[in-house]
């Protein structure tokens, strides 16, 4: 984990802690790292409230084996930060194989009591994801290569 660049980060180290060392088990923990009316934001959820939080970090674990996140940099502002992560997971079986990792960041917002208000993560879904699955993959690959600007 990259050095912070502010000396009082407390509650950003609880995250980046509690977030690398994710376990199934811990999942019930979050409201003691987020408020009760938190927004969580992703490429596929758009919540809030720590029960429904709750719900995407548990579906995660029923729907991959061995998720864990690595955080590589972390900027600190005082009320609000920003992380740079990557995701690493496999599919359960009959998806492809092997390690799968995703590139992203989050911006992440403080209350006063240091409990996250606002988790919003950016990562592209289309070339981070849906290019590595079977069928989907090959019509985003063609949809890339069409869109995007000749060599």
């Amino acid at each position: 984990m990259a050095p912070t660049n502010a000396p009082n980060d407390v509650p950003l180290t609880r995250v980046v802690r509690f977030f690398e060392s994710l376990r199934p088990e811990d999942v019930a923990r979050i409201g003691e790292l987020y408020a009760a009316d938190a927004h969580f934001v992703d490429p596929f959820n758009d919540v809030r409230g720590v029960a429904a939080i709750e719900r995407i970090f548990a579906h995660m674990f029923e729907q991959l084996d061995g998720p864990r996140f690595v955080v590589h940099e972390r900027l600190d502002a005082g009320g609000q930060a920003f992380l740079t992560w990557d995701f690493e997971f496999r599919f359960r079986a009959g998806a492809p194989t092997g390690l799968q990792r995703i590139h992203g960041g989050t911006h992440l917002r403080f209350d006063h009591d240091g409990k996250v208000v606002l988790h919003r993560d950016y990562w592209d879904a289309a070339g981070e994801l849906y290019e590595k699955l079977p069928l989907i993959g090959a019509v985003m690959r063609w949809l890339r290569r069409r869109a995007g600007t000749p060599g």
